[in-house]
């Protein structure tokens, strides 16, 4: 059976091809609409339109010279200058035009009327005067358009009801509770590989706090059983890793708990007590697939493992917007085990990472990213790869204290609506600081393009691929990477609705591990990801 699923499992891409084309082609016809919507409905989805549209984007206007497309020798202005001055009801939109040869439907219409005649009810309740010849037209248009302003009447009834539902069942007036839970099949194929067909699961539940508005305390629940789907102790390497695996067990453990919160309007600042990662607060520059529920099924293929993974836990960062947001510089220190009083460890004799970055948008669609970390990691924790491969990068020079100056930088690129073009590169020179002064380099780099609302609306095709992170030094004595590995992905992020993902996909590695010798692992995975 693994046999020939390993078989099925190298013609896949052209079978998958061919399905994606189908599907494209079927869902470029035309969809017949539904006749059986009642008139009611018809009429809640126009006033819906109209309001989407038109009057959620409008401000009251005080004086009609403010509305830059009306000047005094068009027919109306007297009729707009007098509506504005006696009566206020007259609103422009955020650019200050009033757009008054735009067509307008009898729902529109009806909501302007609306709003003139409950100005007009608050003038006369506070015995203002208001002439006969106005009132008597307010009655003839209120007499025409009684089942448009019905209609207006019985929506408004309505959201009034269900608000007063909403504030008495609220859960919180000043957190919001969202969650995701991951179903995920997979297997790894190779022919040094003895790996069985597994089915993991990973639940976050996520409370965010805002107290005044622009803020915000992140709480997070995680529950998941990846413990070992996946990883080197079945595939022989790490650079086979899924992308959204949790261990635990599936018992549920905190997770993030950080407080983000700005400082005037060009500065924000996070304190993070658990769970802060670099991510958290650097640009990632991959926005298609860095997210770990719905993005890459790798975890290389997600960001750059050099300078985006390392040490993170507890710590603090600040960021800053210049030049019309045109460019954020950042800065952050974190570390791992920040509550332990030990010696060697706390939040500043421990293992760290410190740095900056500075992201750029030199032209419209083109983002920039220039990174620098300093990490230092104890001998019980060094991995200079983040998980993504095993050997000499991972641990230069073993289990000893080690440093490292991490360069990074990525670029996306959106071509039009439909395409996203990403990629990053790393280096990093790595100092042995126990039993020796040996040092060394490592690079790795990756890129990616997306193509947005392949074969239907929110859906994406998309491709991946890279070079792990390589170790090389001229010290003798010290192992290196001689050879190179490469991981390949192409994955399908299919929406059944607006809380159902599912993603198929599948990667392969090339020399595992900068091995040549080592035959290439195959992974095929089915991932669905709920949210709500």
């Amino acid at each position: 059976m693994s046999k020939l699923f390993w078989q099925t499992l190298k013609v896949a891409p052209a079978i998958f091809a061919a399905s994606l084309l189908t599907a494209n082609g079927a869902n470029a016809q035309a969809l017949p609409e539904n006749g059986n919507d009642s008139s009611v409905n018809e009429t809640l989805e126009r006033i819906d339109r109209y309001q989407n549209n038109s009057t959620s984007s409008q401000s009251q206007v005080t004086n009609v010279n403010q509305l830059r497309d009306v000047s005094p020798t068009d027919w109306a202005y007297e009729a707009l200058r007098s509506l504005v001055d006696r009566y206020g009801c007259i609103a422009g939109y955020p650019n200050q035009t009033y757009r008054g040869s735009q067509a307008l439907t009898r729902y529109e219409f009806a909501a302007g009327l609306n709003s003139c005649l409950n100005q007009i009810e608050r003038l006369i309740a506070s015995s203002e005067a208001v002439t006969r010849e106005d009132l008597d037209t307010m009655n003839r248009l209120a007499q025409e358009f009684e089942a448009e302003l019905a209609t207006l009447g019985g929506r408004i009834d309505n959201i009034e009801s269900r608000t007063a539902f909403l504030e008495d069942n609220q859960f919180s007036t000043t957190t919001k509770l969202s969650g995701e839970a991951i179903f995920s099949v997979q297997q790894a194929f190779g022919e040094e590989v003895d790996s069985q067909t597994t089915f993991g699961d990973r639940v976050r539940l996520n409370f965010d706090t805002s107290f005044f508005g622009e803020d915000r305390l992140r709480t997070r629940l995680e529950a998941g059983n990846f413990d070992d789907i996946l990883r080197s102790d079945v595939t022989g390497t790490d650079s086979t890793r899924l992308g959204f695996d949790a261990g635990g067990g599936n018992n549920i453990a905190l997770d993030d708990l950080y407080y983000r919160f700005p400082v005037g309007e060009r500065l924000n600042v996070w304190v993070g007590a658990n769970s802060l990662d670099l991510y958290d607060i650097l640009a990632v520059g991959n926005p298609i697939l860095e997210s770990s529920g719905t993005g890459a099924l790798s975890r290389f293929n997600r960001r750059n493992p050099l300078v985006l993974r390392g040490t993170e836990g507890a710590g603090a960062g600040v960021s800053a917007s210049l030049l019309d947001d045109r460019i954020t510089v950042t800065g952050l220190y974190l570390t791992d085990n920040g509550n332990d009083p030990a010696d060697g460890e706390g939040l500043y004799n421990g293992s760290f990472s410190a740095g900056g970055q500075v992201e750029f948008s030199p032209i419209e669609n083109l983002d920039l990213a220039l990174t620098y970390i300093r990490s230092y990691e104890t001998g019980d924790s060094v991995d200079l790869s983040g998980g993504t491969v095993n050997g000499a990068a991972a641990e230069p020079f073993g289990e000893v204290a080690t440093a490292a100056n991490k360069f990074g930088g990525s670029v996306t690129y959106s071509l039009g609506e439909r395409f996203v073009i990403a990629g990053f590169g790393g280096y990093a020179d790595a100092e042995q600081l126990e039993g020796g002064d040996a040092s060394g380099d490592i690079w790795t780099w990756g890129a990616n393009v997306s193509i947005l609302d392949f074969g239907r609306e929110g859906a994406v095709l998309a491709f991946a691929g890279g070079q792990p992170p390589k170790f090389t030094t001229d010290e003798a004595g010290i192992a290196e990477d001689i050879d190179t590995s490469y991981i390949v992905e192409a994955l399908y992020k299919f929406p059944l609705n607006d809380n159902i993902l599912i993603t198929p996909g599948a990667y392969v590695v090339f020399n595992p591990n900068h091995d040549e010798d080592a035959d290439e692992v195959y992974v095929g995975v089915i991932r669905t990801t709920f949210s709500f």
